[in-house]
């Protein structure tokens, strides 16, 4: 039986309250251009509002002026999305708890992950949202994902618990060679 191959994220669409709470947070806080609006194709009553989260992909928002907001945490339960994680470069990360306390906004503080940092955060409606900023720039001609692929071979060889700076060094390295 043949798969399906994907080649990508193409949108994630989440349902969001009035128009303004989704501009205000994903354009006003998290500086994701507002590239175009229109009716949901689905339902002429909702509106649909299409963000571009700096790679030319889309997250986009339903909303309808009388959904009243509920800021409460999504459930955290099997077939609910957990969270929406977003690379920030290492200068954005570095200034991401200061700009969050400026405007109020409670959050997890820095959060080191072996392979990257993160800062947790919900938006409006309650969901968690992640800012990730990676330790690593993979090497040319590799991605990310082959710099991780890499390191975690690394790290189960040393039998470790997760991923380490070590790990992405010599998997860097060994990316390098390959070259």
């Amino acid at each position: 039986m043949s798969r399906i191959q994907t080649q990508g994220v193409h949108h994630i669409t989440l349902n969001g309250a009035d128009r303004q709470t989704s501009i205000d947070f994903w354009e006003g806080l998290l500086g994701m251009p507002l590239v175009f609006e229109q009716p949901n194709l689905d339902n002429h009553e909702i509106n649909h509002l299409y963000f571009d989260p700096g790679d030319g992909r889309l997250i986009t928002v339903f909303t309808k002026e009388d959904r009243e907001r509920d800021s409460k945490a999504n459930p955290n339960a099997p077939g609910n999305l957990h969270h929406l994680a977003f690379m920030v470069s290492l200068a954005t990360y570095k200034q991401v708890v200061k700009r969050l306390d400026s405007r109020g906004i409670s959050h997890s503080g820095e959060v080191d992950r072996g392979f990257m940092w993160s800062i947790y955060f919900r938006e409006p409606l309650g969901q968690l949202i992640e800012l990730a900023s990676y330790k690593f720039e993979p090497p040319t001609g590799a991605t990310h994902a082959d710099v991780l692929r890499e390191a975690h071979n690394r790290r189960v060889e040393r039998n470790a618990l997760n991923i380490e700076d070590v790990d992405l060094a010599d998997a860097i390295e060994a990316l390098t060679k390959r070259e």
